[in-house]
This record gives C-alpha cells, sequence and structure tokens, in this order.
C-alpha cells in the first residue's frame, strides 16, 4: 500500500505598486508556487507505480475530470481502467477523453484495454470494483463528511481490499503559508496534519491486514474452493464506457497483419526488380543485395540484427514464374514485425486468406511482378 503527500515548495514574490508616480515595493508577499505543479507531481507518483508494478486493473475513486485515467490508458499493462465521482455532470462531460483516437486502431494496443466511468459514491460497496490491482483516491478523502469518512476504510480497504492503494491530501501543517486561508477548498471538510494522517494510515493499514487474514482463513476452510464468494452489488450507474482496439480482436490483428504484409511483400518485389535490370545489364546482383538490405527508392526500410538476417536467409526465397512473384509464407514469418503479429504459418494463412492472392497450396503470396505505378530513380 502507498500513502503519501508530496513535499511543497514556496518562495518570496515582491509585490509592487505604483504610489503618486513613483513605482516602489509596498509589500512583500509569501506566493505559493508548485515546481513541478502539485496534480503533476501526484500522477507521476502513480504513474511511477504503474511502471514499476504493471497492474491490470486500475481504478481512480473521486476521478473527477478524468486527467489521471486519461494518463492511464496509454499504459499498456493495464486491461481495465474504472473511474467514479458523484459528479455525474463532469463525468459526461469528460467521458470523450478517454475515447480511441485514430492513431489507435491504426497501431492498436497488444492487449484489450477497457475504461468505464460510474455515478456513485465511493463509500459504497459495488462488486464491480473487486479483485483491482490498484486504487487510487488523489484529493478524494478531504470532501468527506464525517459519516462518509468514517465508512471509507470499510469500504475501500474492507470490502474492496486491492493489492495497492494510493491515498493523497492537502498537509495542514502547510497552509500557514498561503495567505488568509483556512482550508484550500471551500468543499474541503476538513485537512489533517501529517500525524493525523499517519494514525489514519495505520488504522487503515490495520483493517486491510485483518481482511485479508479474514479472506486467507475463508479459503483455507472452503476446501479446493478458489474464490470467496461476494453477492452482487450494483450501488454506481454506468455512464461511460470504451473499448480499445487491440491485437486479441482478430479482424484487428487480421487488419493489422495484412497492412503490413503487403508492405514487406511490397518492398520484396521491388527489389527483385532492381536485381533483374541489373542481370540486363550483365552486371549480377550486388554483393549484399538480399532482403536485408533496404532498397534504396524505398522510403519504408528495416534495420535487422545479425541473427534476423541469418533466419531471413535460411528460410525459403521468393521466386517468379512469369510475371508472377511467390513470397513464400516461411519467408514471410521470418520478419520481425511479421513474425510478432503471428508465429504460426497455418495462423498466417487463415488470417490473410480472402485478402491476399496465395499460390494453389496456399504456401506462398502471389502478386504481380510488375505494376502500371512503379518507378523510382532508376527508371527516370
Amino acid at each position: 500500500m502507498e500513502v503519501g503527500n508530496k513535499m511543497e515548495m514556496a518562495e518570496n514574490i515582491p509585490c509592487n505598486s505604483v504610489v503618486g508616480g513613483n513605482f516602489k515595493e509596498v509589500c512583500l508577499e509569501k506566493v505559493i508556487r508548485f515546481k513541478p505543479p502539485l496534480y503533476k507531481q501526484r500522477y507521476q507518483f502513480v504513474r511511477d507505480l504503474v511502471d514499476r508494478h504493471e497492474p491490470k486493473k486500475v481504478a481512480d475513486l473521486g476521478c473527477g475530470d478524468t486527467k489521471l485515467l486519461k494518463l492511464l490508458k496509454i499504459y499498456p499493462c493495464i486491461q481495465l481502467l474504472v473511474g467514479v465521482d458523484i459528479n455525474e455532470e463532469k463525468l459526461h462531460s469528460n467521458g470523450h477523453r478517454l475515447s480511441p483516437y485514430l492513431g489507435e486502431f491504426v497501431k492498436p494496443r497488444d492487449l484489450d484495454l477497457t475504461v468505464t466511468l460510474y455515478h456513485g459514491s465511493v463509500v459504497e460497496r459495488d462488486s464491480r470494483l473487486l479483485g483491482f490491482d490498484l486504487i487510487t483516491c488523489i484529493e478524494l478523502i478531504e470532501h468527506l463528511d464525517s459519516d462518509d469518512l468514517a465508512r471509507f476504510p470499510d469500504v475501500v480497504f474492507g470490502y474492496l481490499s486491492p493489492a495497492m492503494i494510493v491515498i493523497s491530501t492537502p498537509n495542514a501543517e502547510f497552509n500557514p503559508l498561503f495567505p488568509t486561508v483556512t482550508l484550500r477548498d471551500a468543499d474541503h471538510k476538513f485537512e489533517w496534519s501529517r500525524m493525523e494522517f499517519q494514525t489514519c494510515k495505520v488504522f487503515m493499514c490495520d483493517l486491510l491486514c485483518s481482511e485479508r487474514t479474514r479472506r486467507a482463513e475463508h479459503l483455507g476452510n472452503s476446501r479446493g474452493v478458489k474464490k470467496l464468494q461476494y453477492s452482487v452489488l450494483f450501488s454506481a450507474l454506468q455512464v461511460y464506457t470504451t473499448s480499445y482496439p487491440s491485437l486479441q480482436q482478430e479482424k484487428v490483428l487480421k487488419f493489422v497483419l495484412v497492412g503490413e504484409l503487403l508492405i514487406q511483400v511490397d518492398r520484396l518485389r521491388l527489389r527483385h526488380q532492381r536485381m533483374l535490370r541489373e542481370q540486363e545489364k550483365d552486371q549480377g546482383p550486388k554483393p549484399g543485395d538480399t532482403d536485408s538490405c533496404p532498397a534504396p527508392h524505398l522510403l519504408l526500410g528495416a534495420v535487422f540484427t545479425e541473427a534476423e538476417k541469418a533466419r531471413i536467409e535460411s528460410s525459403p526465397k521468393p521466386f517468379c514464374e512469369g510475371e508472377k512473384f511467390y513470397i513464400p509464407l516461411q519467408r514471410l514469418l521470418t520478419y520481425p514485425k511479421l513474425h510478432r503479429l503471428c508465429a504460426d504459418e497455418d495462423r498466417m494463412r487463415s488470417l490473410i486468406a480472402g485478402s491476399v492472392c496465395l499460390s494453389s497450396d496456399g504456401s506462398a503470396v502471389v502478386v504481380d511482378l510488375h505494376n502500371s505505378w512503379d518507378y523510382g530513380p532508376e527508371d527516370n
């Protein structure tokens, strides 16, 4: 569990004024500046935690404007991202921030991601929030009244009991540095000192440990039952959800695979044309003119390691039959980008069938050696 509050930084800024036509210093006021801004410090703490532990399921309680969720959705490890807030209007107006961009369809994630926003109270039990790897409560608890604050530990630490919890709240000891400020926000019900926060932290940790001990004892007495059984509790209303394209979805994988395959096929086709032109000039192929050497007139090149070059060269080579150019699937599978998408020849064949022309035995992709739009520096 991580519970913390970043130290803030302040600096003296002179306040100047014009009096009687003369510019002079009339006061020295302490103005609070955060470097970087304090909200960025909080969010970076969470991001560093995600980098280290790679949680799959993350929930932000009191997600507000959804800025933290927007930052977290780029992490490839996260497959479920949930936000909960009492302000339904904010959720509706900010949900679009979490929609996938066009680029995320062109270059999809490796793993599925679902993002969901719930309108509801963070102190109500909801079984849809069980089993999370990380729950964040950033600047949330100070907005809870005394009754809700009393229920908060039992719901979050007791019922939800995630693997990790991050809670941040303002440090009241720092408030005297703000001019004429008692509480930092009109909606704050309280602001704790570090000692008060530490006391609450110890209580919540004890509650979390007690809940995990209880669950372990339950599992030990369940004779092979693998999971605790919970009644289904839906206390919050779902107001927004979206799913991101990923390579786990067959239609997305097929789209990306076919696109990458056609790029590689065209590279090989144009390279073969160049080799034939050199042979016609009685020059023969140049040393090192292999699939691993990019053609000079191609914008999309590739750099291979020595091991990758060896795998490519040991695979069946492309060949021509008349004006048809054949590229064996086994050859295509040796190229790193294609191999990452699909490592099995039968799987590749099933995914690309109907999108590209295959040989009669299905072992190679077949294209015309020459196209009417072929051109390059050597043709000018």
